[in-house]
């Protein structure tokens, strides 16, 4: 069943991980998984300190410089009980961010994730949703478990 934009929004807001698809200009999509928040019709998702990275120049990031656009997929899966599967997919575009804007993504990621209480994370890739569209084997709200 289809969801509503606020219980897309609101699965959005509550899940702990998404995967994030950019483009690549030879290969096509490329899907990493990512830790995130969101503030509104704003998504942050950190280049972070805390997983080993060969470079904090990722190459989603120079997709993004390709182009703007970009996806993340949240979804629940259970496979007990197939009428609490949901998935929800926002459309974004990479937007600039200020300071003021970056420090208030951080310190949501610092609440969300106890890995970034110290903040360590290089830089902060900032999005805002243009699209959201999301299904579920049930109406209504997330599930609490």
């Amino acid at each position: 069943m289809r969801l509503t934009r606020s219980h897309c929004e609101e699965r959005l807001r509550l899940s702990e991980r998404g995967v994030l698809a950019t483009r690549h200009p030879a290969r096509g999509v490329d899907a990493v998984p990512v830790c995130f928040v969101v503030d509104g019709m704003r998504v942050a998702v950190p280049v972070d300190l805390v997983k080993p990275k060969s470079s904090p120049l990722l190459q989603r990031n120079r997709n993004l410089d390709d182009d703007p656009r970009a996806v993340l997929l949240c979804d629940h899966w259970d496979s007990g009980d197939w009428s609490r599967l949901w998935w929800v997919r926002a459309s974004m575009t990479r937007i600039a961010s200020g300071t003021d804007q970056w420090q208030g993504l951080g310190s949501m990621l610092a609440l969300k994730y106890r890995q970034y209480e110290e903040r360590p994370f290089a830089d902060l890739t900032v999005f805002e949703i243009t699209g959201l569209i999301g299904w579920s084997g049930e109406d209504g709200p997330v599930p609490r478990t």
